[in-house]
């Protein structure tokens, strides 16, 4: 797992295990990034089955109720298929709006 510092969150990359392993990795390691934005770059990860992606669902819910966005970068998926509470998006631009509008949401009290 390869982790950046941007500006207002942190990039986390697999760095070659499994879809699989790579979520358990995230949640093991949770404590580490818990007060921090995150994005999860899978870009890299061709043909992933939208059930694949379910296995970010549980530390995503959990990171969102910490007040923090935990958003999903990939581009091959439907994400007309994925449950509403699992935030995926194609591009690392969306992924920065999508966090700094949850910024501004929290920041109004929504």
């Amino acid at each position: 797992m390869k982790i950046a510092r941007k500006e207002n969150y942190l990039l986390i990359e697999n760095d070659g295990a499994s879809l699989t392993d790579f979520s358990s990795d995230i949640t093991k390691h949770h404590d580490d990034f818990k007060d921090e934005n995150v994005v999860v770059d899978l870009l890299h990860h061709e043909n992933i089955e939208n059930k694949s992606l379910l296995g970010f669902l549980e530390i995503s819910n959990y990171h969102r109720t910490q007040n923090k966005s935990f958003v999903i970068l990939q581009n091959t998926v439907g994400i007309d298929e994925l449950p509403d509470e699992l935030i995926v998006v194609p591009t690392l631009q969306e992924a920065e709006d999508m966090i700094q509008m949850d910024e501004i949401q929290r920041d109004l009290g929504f």
